[in-house]
């Protein structure tokens, strides 16, 4: 990119304030919308097909189909090598089939809008944007603001939303739930489904469409549940997706088998769904489709859908935002080099006025548009404090919006200047007090006290191994930590309380690391019975300790029984055998799984689990920790004896808490 463009963008004052950028259909016309202030020309293009590989793979198709028909060899096959070829691309097999001049909005020195007005109602049609600079330079871009992308989102598409709502969508509503009965179970889509043995059927295994199957069984047997079945018997009330928006570090051209695996925290268009998420990734509208009928099916079935966002970076500095408007959108320094906060190369300037503007419209839309009812922030501490109370006061300004959740993750990667610069609080523990009390954060001291720390494989925490240490904070964790000093002021609902998510290692790989003196053997990872017995305690206890907290409760998929990624601490890209759920371990591991369920059951049972005070009651032992709630009496005896504990501060009665154990009970005084 030229040194003057970005140089430019170092004097932007426009902004646009409206809500039509990107493309807008009419009855007879389409209207193409592009915040670009610093841009000379701009030239909207239209094409066919989402990729210049699909046109290869059709010409490819008829040569094979002649040749066929001919009985002759294929002589007139192109190869896919040469797309994007100079000589290529300047064939008519390439080209936009047309293409339009953009013109300066009305008020472009306030604005920076570019304007296209097409006399056609183009849905479907794929486009992108020429850019040209005053100092010579043309870029290509897709368009940041498109609702729609052809494969692997290199070019937007002309979408009529309303043909892509399945039926009923109008009457969607998500489920009502009480503040103590909201449990989040964090998954990926393609975790979730992709064992061969889920139950699913095969051409929905890893997509969208396996969360419409409502009564999925292992092996398809009809006996032990899988999937949403499983869900709705676990008493789960939140359903947490990693990214679902379109993003780069997955071939959706290839097929399924040969795409690779990611997590997704690599976003190319934000408000575009995943394509690999869908049954044909080429049809930009049916990702869309299936992206929504996946969201109804979790609301008929009980559940809220919570949405992972990544408005804190993107895939590459090579991005839209950056052929755009260059300099702008994301955060340099001093020198003009890319910050790297996230560890991934380009932090999103959340605090330029556009981008802020950009981040809380597409919460937005994605709650309107597909009915998303909360969203995790990946990286919240890059993103300063006013984009998040502004992405709050957007949600809250739909229906009752107070019902929306909103969290994140209150750190950054990496030391950048934005960290150090005290014009632009950013939404880390330091500043929870200048968050909207509507905004939570993950409690990395709860999850720290609970199992040890989570960058030091060997540091164990309360449940394995650490009792002496951490139980004077484990009634402070339990009470979300709102008297102890350890943190700004805040409500008990803005602490997000875990001890296991995607990042990192899994409780159980955790407590298998720990227990075993670093040297777990396979046996450990794969809960051999008799084995581990010791383990499954600790892991009860974690799970005790995280469910009778105040605050959100939140688990990765498959805590429940004892998930394993054999020790592998970042799987973000594979392998596939490190991240799938396989269903049978669900089976295997029921004694494990019934803890949970109970505790979700006894949570629900009183309203003071969300956000009642905690108050300490005696034991006889230091290292069992108990506390008063409501009307409930809670124990954590994580010793090798049982434990006296009596019902009250001034209480006389006592319960024995037996060793390696908890107890959740209605209190008698």
């Amino acid at each position: 990119m030229a040194l003057h463009a970005v140089a430019l963008a170092q004097d932007i004052t426009a902004e646009y304030h409206g809500h039509d950028l990107g493309a807008v259909l009419r009855d007879d016309s389409t209207i193409f919308s592009l915040w670009a202030p610093t841009a000379a020309a701009v030239t909207v293009r239209l094409y066919r097909k989402g990729s210049d590989e699909e046109i290869v793979e059709e010409r490819n198709r008829r040569a094979r189909d002649l040749a066929a028909t001919n009985g002759t060899a294929e002589s007139s096959a192109f190869d896919p090598a040469t797309v994007g070829d100079a000589a290529a691309l300047e064939s008519s097999a390439f080209a936009p089939f047309a293409t339009y001049e953009m013109a300066h909005d009305a008020a472009f020195e306030s604005t920076g809008v570019w304007r296209a007005s097409v006399p056609e109602n183009l849905d479907g049609t794929y486009y992108d944007f020429a850019i040209q600079f005053d100092d010579g330079t043309v870029t290509v871009s897709a368009d940041p603001w498109a609702r729609a992308a052809g494969v692997n989102g290199k070019r937007s598409m002309v979408i009529d939303l309303k043909r892509t709502d399945p039926e009923g969508w109008a009457d969607d509503r998500a489920p009502e739930i009480p503040a103590n009965k909201l449990v989040v179970w964090e998954t990926h889509v393609v975790d979730f489904s992709a064992d061969p043995r889920s139950g699913v059927p095969r051409e929905h295994l890893g997509t969208f469409l396996a969360f419409t199957h409502p009564d999925t069984t292992l092996d398809g047997a009809g006996m032990t549940p899988t999937c949403v079945n499983y869900l709705k018997n676990l008493g789960v009330t939140c359903v947490q997706i990693e990214p679902m928006y379109d993003y780069g570090s997955v071939d959706e051209a290839a097929p399924r088998m040969n795409r690779g695996y990611n997590w997704g925290y690599d976003p190319v268009n934000y408000n575009v769904p995943e394509g690999s998420y869908s049954t044909d990734p080429f049809d930009g509208a049916v990702r869309i489709r299936e992206c929504k009928q996946m969201v109804q099916a979790l609301h008929k079935a009980g559940f809220k859908v919570i949405m992972d966002v990544v408005y804190n970076h993107m895939y590459t500095t090579d991005n839209w935002f950056e052929r755009t408007v260059p300099g702008y959108f994301c955060r340099r320094d001093m020198h003009g080099a890319f910050t790297n906060g996230s560890g991934c190369g380009c932090d999103m300037a959340s605090e330029k006025p556009m981008m802020r503007k950009y981040i809380a419209d597409s919460v937005e839309y994605w709650a309107r548009e597909y009915h998303i009812d909360g969203f995790r922030f990946d990286l919240m501490g890059l993103i300063d404090v006013d984009t998040m109370r502004q992405v709050r006061a957007q949600l809250e300004g739909i229906g009752d919006g107070k019902d929306y959740i909103l969290y994140g993750e209150p750190w950054f990667a990496k030391d950048t200047p934005a960290n150090h610069n005290p014009d632009l609080p950013l939404s880390t523990n330091a500043n929870l007090d200048e968050l909207d009390e509507h905004i939570g954060a993950f409690c990395d001291a709860s999850r720290d006290t609970i199992k040890g720390h989570v960058h030091d494989q060997l540091v164990p925490g309360y449940v394995n191994g650490a009792a002496e240490k951490y139980a004077p904070l484990m009634v402070e964790a339990a009470d979300a930590w709102r008297t102890s000093g350890r943190l700004p002021r805040h409500e008990a609902r803005q602490m997000v309380q875990y001890v296991s998510s995607h990042d990192d290692l899994t409780l159980w790989d955790k407590l298998c690391i720990t227990m075993r003196g670093g040297k777990p053997t396979a046996d450990d990872y794969d809960a051999v019975a008799g084995r581990v017995d010791d383990i499954v305690a600790a892991n009860r206890l974690a799970a005790a300790a995280v469910l009778t907290s105040a605050g959100l409760p939140f688990f990765l998929s498959g805590e429940e029984f004892g998930r394993t990624k054999h020790g592998n601490s970042n799987s973000y890209n594979g392998p596939f055998e490190d991240n799938v759920i396989f269903w049978e371990r669900a089976e295997r591991m029921g004694w494990l799984v019934s803890t949970y369920r109970q505790l979700i059951a006894a949570r629900g049972s009183d309203p003071a689990f969300a956000d009642g005070v905690r108050t300490a009651v005696p034991t006889d032992d230091p290292r069992v920790v108990a506390f008063r709630v409501g009307t409930h009496l809670v124990a954590l005896n994580p010793t090798d004896a049982a434990c006296a504990v009596r019902s009250g501060v001034h209480s006389e009665g006592s319960y024995i808490v037996p060793a390696h154990d908890f107890l959740v009970s209605e209190a008698q005084d």
